[in-house]
């Protein structure tokens, strides 16, 4: 596999994450609002990603990534979600504060490395956040969560995940005392503005608002 800068790496990773998303191209300016970067600088860098066969580009129609970069693009995804697995798990660090520490840590190139790592976690196949952990050849599993915004009145469900994960975001969960595998009711939901009023487990009923429920992910309890 040809040799990628970290910048390419983490260009790769945000087109796929948009990808994910949409089954349109991405737009330029959508890669320059998560990349923080000017729209003509994100053209140069499509146009030198394209080069190099790592995406279909066409300015002014949008990227999409080509098997090559997909393949890239689940990598780097792959070597970050163990990294935060590892940094949870063996370092005692908290779901809020590894991002940024395996964001430095993805861009190592050791195959082997990465390898040696899966098999000390005991093959982990999801991250401290929930989000699922591609295999060895690339292939990210398929989840079929909702949204707790999507929950319907009186449904009793599992805390699967997050969509957000900024720090400030999953320091608010946590507060809230909601972590991975958490039973939530939904008690009530406020016809208003959304809002729901949320049993977890057996604590007293939480305020949570729309914005915090679209971004949890979780499964119906049958």
């Amino acid at each position: 596999m040809q040799i990628t800068s970290f910048t390419e790496e983490n260009y790769l990773k945000i087109i796929y994450k948009l990808s994910a998303e949409t089954d349109a191209d991405i737009s330029t300016n959508a890669v320059a609002e998560l990349t923080q970067t000017k729209a003509a600088s994100v053209s140069d860098m499509l146009r030198k990603l394209s080069e190099k066969h790592l995406v279909n580009y066409q300015k002014y129609q949008g990227v999409r990534l080509t098997e090559a970069g997909e393949q890239v693009a689940l990598k780097v995804i792959r070597k970050h979600r163990l990294w935060e697995v590892f940094l949870v798990e063996k370092l005692g660090f908290n779901w809020d504060e590894v991002h940024d520490i395996a964001e430095q840590l993805e861009h190592i190139d050791s195959e082997e490395l990465v390898e040696k790592l899966d098999e000390f976690l005991e093959h982990p196949k999801f991250d401290p956040h929930g989000d699922p952990i591609p295999d060895p050849n690339g292939r990210m599993p398929k989840l079929t969560y909702q949204n707790l915004s999507e929950v319907k009145q009186g449904e009793r469900v599992l805390m699967m995940g997050v969509s957000e994960h900024s720090s400030a975001f999953l320091q608010y969960v946590a507060k809230l005392g909601i972590s991975l595998g958490s039973e939530l009711y939904i008690l009530e939901i406020n016809d208003f503005d959304k809002s729901l009023s949320v049993q977890i487990a057996q604590a007293n009923p939480q305020f949570m608002s729309h914005e915090v429920a679209k971004n949890l992910l979780v499964k119906v309890v049958k």
